[in-house]
């Protein structure tokens, strides 16, 4: 029976009402290889059946209890010990309070990832000691708009890899860059989608994190009044030792492209509103020439000469319309209907050795033929 129901390495048992541990030697019987479990959106409350659960299943290196009513459980440290061997941990959605993480964080000695979102943190508690092995804090949908608040996970969790922060209002970066560097010293990504930032200041902080290479940083008030184009490239700028922006990689060609935007960006601001970075960017790549504006939009009109045997009248046309439309108005100009006029055109800028093209198609549009400004459409009256 054992070996028949021996369960999988991983394990989901989301939404099924779970509330107890049940028999602990059927736990440990059944799920001797079970390595990832899944017990999110069930009803567990309280910490000791889940320690049951845990402490029975001897390789277990990932756990989500997110979406468990976990607000008002006490973990006791008895319990906190059967945690001693997971990696992976998410709490999210489960309001558990910053002891209870702390009483984790201390037991677990190898934790690795952290997941606490959708928790409604506002503020966050110090821990008296740090957990060293952490690599990942995932802490999206909280309430976290200071960074008096942000910068304390960078005591209790000194060897940060990775922090996510999406969707917590973020005002500001308030402290200097001697301090971030000593705050976040092995940080390499940071994501602040939809935080509050309002300043370049701000993003040039970012910086001063000497590991820093992906950023995610999309639905900030600064960036409202750009283009897309013109956010990457000045965001791009802004952090030279970045190399993944948003989740697209930045290329050599792709960062001096954005640089040398940068420069003639700024070239025609005042010297006090210059950042930083333009005068670095100056002395790598010279004070540039502003590029020439060239207009690529199609003409809608165009003004040509129309000539019908003796007569010549300059007519202005739309270029949206067809050939049969064209005649219409030519009417009244040549005194002809549209069923007994031929149109050529006559291209003033090319010497075509098959002489006027004829616009025999009715349904043709105009801007097909490329019309401009002084060219000639010539009317033939039909032969009968």
């Amino acid at each position: 029976m054992k070996d028949r129901l021996n369960l999988p390495s991983v394990l989901v048992l989301n939404g099924c009402g779970i509330s107890r541990a049940g028999d602990e030697g059927e736990i440990a019987a059944f799920c001797a290889h079970v390595m990832e479990l899944d017990l999110s959106d069930n009803k567990l409350r309280d910490w000791h059946e889940i320690s049951k659960i845990v402490s029975n299943i001897p390789n277990l290196d990932f756990l989500n209890l997110s979406s468990n009513p976990l607000n008002e459980a006490t973990l006791e440290p008895s319990c906190a010990e059967a945690f001693s061997r997971v990696r992976r941990l998410v709490l999210n959605n489960t309001q558990v309070p910053w002891d209870t993480v702390h009483a984790i964080t201390r037991e677990i000695s190898e934790l690795e990832e952290l997941f606490l979102c959708l928790n409604e943190y506002s503020t966050v508690s110090p821990s008296t000691v740090s957990c060293a092995s952490l690599r990942l804090l995932h802490i999206t949908d909280n309430h976290l708009h200071h960074w008096a608040e942000v910068r304390k996970f960078g005591a209790m969790f000194p060897a940060l890899d990775t922090l996510v922060m999406a969707n917590n209002n973020l005002s500001s970066i308030q402290d200097p860059g001697d301090t971030l560097q000593r705050l976040f010293p092995h940080l390499r990504s940071i994501n602040l989608h939809n935080s509050g930032l309002h300043q370049w200041e701000d993003i040039e902080k970012l910086n001063f994190l000497p590991k820093l290479e992906e950023v995610r940083l999309q639905g900030i008030p600064l960036l409202q009044s750009y283009t897309n184009t013109e956010r990457r490239s000045l965001m791009i700028a802004h952090l030279p030792s970045v190399n993944n922006l948003n989740g697209s990689a930045v290329s050599d060609s792709e960062r001096e492209d954005a640089e040398r935007f940068f420069i003639r960006y700024y070239l025609d601001h005042p010297v006090e509103k210059q950042p930083y970075r333009y005068h670095c960017l100056v002395t790598k790549y010279g004070k540039l020439e502003p590029l020439a504006e060239i207009d690529l939009r199609p003409q809608f009109h165009a003004r040509v000469e129309v000539h019908c045997e003796d007569k010549v009248e300059e007519v202005s046309i739309r270029l949206d319309q067809t050939v049969a439309e064209l005649k219409k108005q030519l009417r009244a100009v040549v005194r002809l209907s549209t069923n007994n006029m031929r149109l050529y055109y006559i291209d003033k800028d090319i010497d075509c050795a098959f002489g006027p093209e004829e616009m025999k198609y009715s349904t043709r549009a105009l801007h097909s033929y490329s019309i401009r400004d002084g060219d000639e459409i010539l009317v033939v009256p039909k032969t009968k």
